[in-house]
Order: structure tokens, then sequence, then C-alpha cells
């Protein structure tokens, strides 16, 4: 039977675990190192990710093991998705997080995403505590998975106690190949398949441009076809555990739920949340920030908790609806920002006042 999730996604038989917890927003995305031995042309990390040695949690860059614990806590995270990159090639720090993060949350699960075909990987991952393994199989085996060094690693990680699935990109132009693969990994004994729609990144654009892939139109990163042809895939294989996630379900509401999560966490006085898990706040760009926050306390009445001063760029930040009524009062430069509540800070919108 397929059912329908949010944002065009369907899955038959039921969700992964770890797809549930992203799908709740309460997933940390553990980004262990950005090497990797493949060169898969629809890479989508960043210049600033790829190939680079660092480790990510979510948006922020971690110095310090307090870094990824307090990002988990700001997200009320209930599970981690560990990635890259390939994290076969940092089982060290694989080993680490996994056993800061349960030491520190109880029933925290962990789910890590591999291309290794090397079965003293896959013992790795299980004594780190490695709940569900996602082996992604590069697309020129995809077709003769029986004969592949695949075969025998995920043969050898079937016989541990983790949850064994495949996760893919849905390459419109492989049908075939892409049918074989998931019957095949069936056969073998996977308990999922997770088929992604295929998106356009700053970084695979070119790339997927020159195999003759298009957007399906000019405000989506999604590939034209994709879509087709998973749901084409889910009919055919609706009696086994199938998801399709697609590229507005991440936005719309994985990411969505997460920002909600943080925006919750970290979001002060002077911070309005949005229903789509953004915040609202006043800036005014001053020389004399200190001044300016003074006066507005002291003339308008304004809480203290609501006006603060950004000390590294001397920014005052103020309540949006405090500052839409007295902006027209000040001598300075006045705006309403919609930001991202990540450790980025993402900004999606300025509107001078």
């Amino acid at each position: 039977m397929i059912r329908a999730l949010p944002g065009n996604s369907y899955y038959s038989g039921a969700l992964p675990k770890g797809c549930v917890h992203c799908k709740s927003g309460r997933k940390l995305v553990l980004f262990v190192t950005g090497k990797c031995f493949q060169n898969c042309v629809y890479c989508p990390l960043s210049i600033e990710k790829r190939g680079k040695d660092f480790v990510w949690a979510d948006e922020l860059r971690v110095d310090a093991d307090e870094d990824v614990i307090y990002e988990a806590e700001m997200i009320d995270a209930v599970g981690a998705g560990i990635t890259g990159g390939e994290p076969a090639l940092s089982i060290e720090r694989v080993q680490h997080y996994v056993g800061l993060l349960k030491s520190r949350f109880r029933y925290f699960h962990v789910h890590l995403y591999t291309t290794t075909t090397v079965c003293e990987h896959i013992h790795a991952f299980e004594e780190a505590g490695i709940d569900e393994l996602r082996f992604h199989v590069p697309p020129r085996f995809w077709e003769n998975l029986e004969r592949s060094p695949y075969k025998k690693v995920i043969e050898s990680a079937l016989r541990t106690d983790m949850h064994v699935g495949i996760e893919i990109p849905v390459l419109p132009n492989k049908e075939s190949e892409l049918c074989a693969l998931v019957e095949t990994a069936f056969n073998l004994g996977v308990e999922f398949v997770n088929l992604n729609e295929l998106e356009f990144s700053e970084t695979n654009w070119e790339s997927l441009r020159r195999l003759k892939y298009r957007t399906v139109d000019d405000v989506s990163s999604a590939a034209k076809g994709s879509a087709e042809l998973a749901l084409k895939i889910l009919k055919q294989f609706s009696d086994e555990r199938v998801h399709y996630c697609s590229a507005s379900f991440k936005d719309a509401v994985q990411l969505r739920n997460r920002l909600l999560h943080r925006a919750k966490n970290v979001a002060k006085d002077y911070d309005v949340i949005t229903e789509e898990g953004t915040l609202l706040r006043g800036l005014i760009y001053t020389d004399m920030p200190e001044k300016m926050r003074r006066k507005i306390i002291r003339e308008f009445e304004v809480p203290k908790s609501m006006v603060e001063i950004e000390p590294k760029k001397g920014i005052v930040l103020i309540h949006p609806g405090v500052l839409t009524e007295i902006a027209k009062h000040l001598n300075a430069s006045c705006y309403i920002v919609e930001i991202y509540p990540t450790a980025d800070g993402l900004e999606v919108e300025r509107i001078p006042l």
C-alpha cells in the first residue's frame, strides 16, 4: 500500500526509523568529513565542504564536542544522521561522536550513509553503535549489484544487528538500472530502499547539465523526470519498504520542522518566530549603538530585553514591531530582516523602513 507524505513524497511499508526522526525535524545532520573515494557527478556538496576534512553539525562548524551537543540540544534531537564525504574514511570520528551522543542523550538513534565495500568498515560501524546503515551504491553497479563488490559488504552488514537499507538519487534516464538494483537489493535481504529526487546544486549544476538533465522549472532545483520515475518504481515495488523523498519534502517538512525546533530554543525577546521557523528582527545601524539603545529604552519605554547590541557589528537589535512604530523618530538606517535560526544565520529578506 502506498501512502502519501506532505511535499509530494510517498512510501510503502513502514518508514525507516531514521526517516521518521528526520521528518519531525529532530535529526541532527553530522558531517564527519568531506573526503570521499567516490566521484559522483550528482554530488551536491558545497565548495565549503567538498574534499575538506572538517566536522559540521547542521550548519555549525564543529571545533569541540560541546558544539555537537549544543546543536543537538537546540533542535531537540532524538537522533543523528552521519554523512560526508565518506564516513568510513573517519572511523575514529564516527566512533567518538556516536559514543558522545549516545552517552549524553537517552534512546538516541543514529543512521549512517556509506559507499564503502570494505567489510572491516561494517564491523567498525557496528561496534561504534550505528543503528541503521544506508548504502549509497554508485550508478555503475546498479544493474549488476549481484556481481558487484557491494553484494559481499551488504551481506556482511545484514549479519549484524544494524538495520540495513539502500539510499540513492533517482536519475531520470536510469529506469532499468534502478529497477534492477531495487529488485536485487530486496532479494539480498535489505530492509528498505530510499529513493531521493535528484537535485541540482551550485557544485553539480554543470555536470548534470552535461548529462542532459534539466530542472523542473526556473524556480525548482529538482531534476525533470526524477519524481515521475521514482513513483513508477515505488508502484512496481509497493509490496516492499520503499520511500520516495522529494526535494519539496526536504524543504517544506524536514527543514521547516528543524528550523521551528531551533527557533524555539534560540529566539531572543526581540525575535518573532514565523510559521516557517525563520526569525524576524529589527536592525538599527548607528555609529553610537549604546547611546541609541539607551535612548530607545528611556524615550519609548521599551523593555531592555527587547533591545540589545550585536557587539561584533555594533548593530542595535530590536523587536520588529517596536522598530516599525519608532523608526521614523530615529536618525538612523532601520531594517526588518528575516533570518534562519541556524548557526550561520542565513538572511532571507531585508526590508528598509
